[in-house]
């Protein structure tokens, strides 16, 4: 169903639209959105769930705030769908996080609307935060400021480190804690069972039941609703929970939890809630996949379902009978074959034990697998804990995401040379999530990490028997870096075995040049090689492995034979294993011509990852390209 023929979102186009609306027409606006996403989503798919649950807060949030002088900042970005929807893009919304469409996530540089790049979680206060300080630093006094941030991500450290700083400056700032009870998978952890206190306890909503009723209900305004409001964040300060309220510890006035999915109401207490100063918090409640049935019913699978029939909800499995699996399969599986035979073995992740496959560890052990929630950090020095009393972790967070535990991966495993296993999943371009997702660092910002061994599979019999090697006794902090997405092999399952640590391998000879490649961008230099053959040109191929420590004995043979020589990887081509082969090159007084494929210095956009490598000239055309036009220089 295509807007035009949806008669109140055809008239919408910026919110100075929206706001000539009546309230009362809000709910079938509200429908209308949501059947608009479900359709583009249907066929280009998205992150469909959280942004169905959102549609009522973001039609309410920009009928009642002057965007975009107000600003409105969402968490990670899933959510905002429907934002995207109601300021300006409707009419590109089919190309949502395609090559060269719009982002699937608020993007600065796209919108004046889009007050705050995200993508990571649990970022929305402290940003909103500095722009309310600016705002009264500036006497902007007017300006209202919401961060939007949801029940998962406020698990992570940084939302509860802006809360403690929010509370103590007087800003003005209002956060809306969008509570779903679910990130992707279902959330875990003291804050999850927190908030349900508060959802179920009897006691307060019918308390704030009566309020809600005393402020003129759901269908209109009551006379004397802002004094109502202003007098409620005492009231709430009474004993109606067990435990006091967390948010009010922080210094936050409290309201809610309120139906978030309700419209006409959320209008009503947004407006209301202006009048107050200083920072405040609205804690509503909404249901993931709203108005889908399927989505609601199964919130984790249509998190970001792919293809699926509109009318059904059936999601439209891959034709992969046959094919290569998974990366993320092959380590789900492996993890399992691997814990059955070392019961020191146990699995960690942040809140992502979908994504990375630890769910099927957790399903037949559940008791050696961890999900620490959306708290990267922690979850590398608790994995550093665990090893430090004889445990083996496998800690495995995507690439993205490791950059938030830096500090942690060196501090607290390397300095220790503790045993913990860093698998690095979605390592080199991602896809259609885009430029907050890309892998694109690791290689760069682990190899200058003293103690830490860093390799990277070509295909799923590397990843199988790295793994294997990483468990061995003594072996110490052991990072492995995958890619997403299908491997080579649909015979996968092959038997374990380990592998030399620092060495390479020649995969095919050849003498006129050199391809260097390290992880799964060495099947491009397979393909590669076969078809320069073909033009006469004979490149030898040779596969790393190990980015740390480097194989140098195969380096030293690489620059003995060739002086024209190619590095590829799905990395960074600043600091990575290109930048290493340059080092080796020069510490021991080697001349060549070498060029370096790789990420170029830029943060590169959403596409597919075959578009991403064509656009970045690693996949097998580029590497044909480079080696043909270096040899003839």
């Amino acid at each position: 169903m295509t807007p035009h023929l949806l008669p109140l979102l055809s008239k919408i186009n910026f919110p100075s639209d929206l706001k000539k609306l009546k309230v009362d027409d809000l709910p079938s606006l509200c429908d209308e959105i949501r059947q608009f996403i479900i359709e583009v989503m249907s066929v280009n798919p998205g992150h469909l769930g959280a942004s169905l649950g959102t549609v009522e807060l973001a039609v309410a949030l920009h009928y009642v705030y002057d965007t975009p002088f107000d600003k409105i900042i969402w968490d990670v970005g899933h959510q905002a769908y429907a934002h995207k929807i109601l300021t300006g893009r409707k009419d590109r919304f089919e190309t949502i996080r395609t090559y060269q469409g719009i982002s699937g996530f608020p993007k600065m540089a796209e919108s004046k609307y889009d007050a705050f790049g995200v993508g990571h979680s649990s970022t929305s206060i402290s940003a909103a935060l500095g722009m309310a300080v600016a705002a009264k630093l500036s006497g902007q006094t007017d300006r209202q400021h919401v961060a939007i941030i949801g029940d998962g991500a406020m698990t992570g450290g940084m939302a509860m480190e802006a809360l403690n700083n929010a509370g103590v400056s007087n800003a003005n700032l209002m956060v809306i804690l969008n509570d779903n009870q679910i990130a992707i998978d279902k959330n875990v952890g003291a804050i999850k069972d927190y908030l349900a206190d508060i959802v179920t306890s009897r006691t307060y909503n019918k308390f704030r039941d009566k309020v809600w009723l005393m402020m003129g209900g759901g269908t209109k305004y009551g006379q004397n609703s802002r004094a109502i409001v202003k007098q409620l964040g005492n009231a709430v300060k009474t004993t109606l929970l067990k435990s006091g309220n967390l948010f009010e510890a922080f210094n936050f006035r409290y309201f809610g939890p309120v139906d978030g999915n309700d419209v006409i109401r959320m209008v009503k207490l947004l407006t209301d809630m202006n009048d107050i100063k200083g920072p405040k918090l609205l804690h509503i409640h909404t249901v993931k996949g709203k108005g889908f049935a399927k989505a609601e019913k199964d919130q984790t699978g249509y998190h970001a379902p792919g293809v699926f029939d509109r009318k059904t909800g059936t999601i439209k499995e891959d034709q992969c009978h046959g094919l290569a699996p998974k990366y993320q399969t092959v380590f789900g599986r492996t993890i399992i074959e691997l814990a059955e035979t070392n019961p020191k073995i146990v699995g960690i992740t942040p809140a992502m034990s979908t994504g990375c496959s630890l769910n099927l560890m957790m399903a037949k052990m559940p008791e050696r697998v961890f999900d620490v929630g959306i708290a990267e950090q922690h979850a590398v020095t608790f994995s550093a804990g665990m090893a430090a009393s004889g445990l083996i972790p496998f800690c495995n967070i995507y690439s993205t995401f490791m950059q938030r535990g830096y500090d942690q991966v060196i501090h607290d495993v390397a300095l220790q040379k503790l045993n913990v296993v860093l698998c690095l999943d979605r390592g080199g371009l991602v896809g259609e999530d885009g430029a907050t997702h890309h892998g694109a660092y690791d290689l760069a910002y682990l190899r200058c990490i003293p103690n830490l061994i860093v390799a990277s599979p070509m295909n799923e019999a590397e990843l199988r028997n790295m793994m294997f090697t990483a468990q061995l006794p003594d072996m110490g902090p052991f990072a492995i870096r995958y890619p997403k997405g299908r491997g080579v092999m649909p015979n996968w399952k092959t038997s374990m075995m380990p592998v030399e640590v620092g060495k390479g391998r020649q995969v095919c000879d050849g003498k006129d040049a050199a391809i260097i490649t390290l992880g799964h961008v060495g099947n491009y230099a397979v393909e590669a090689c076969s078809e320069l053959d073909k033009s006469g040109i004979s490149a030898a191929h040779y596969d790393l492995r190990f980015l740390k420590p480097l194989d140098e004995a195969l380096l030293h043979e690489v620059f003995e034979k060739f002086n024209k020589i190619i590095t590829v990887e799905d990395g960074s081509v600043m600091g990575g294993m290109g930048s290493a082969v340059l080092e080796f090159m020069a510490d021991h007084g080697y001349a060549a011509d070498v060029k370096r494929l790789g990420i170029p210095d830029l943060f590169i956009g959403q596409g597919s990852v075959a578009e991403l490598h064509h656009e970045c000239g690693f996949d097998t055309e580029g590497i044909i390209l480079a080696l043909t036009n270096l040899i003839s220089t």
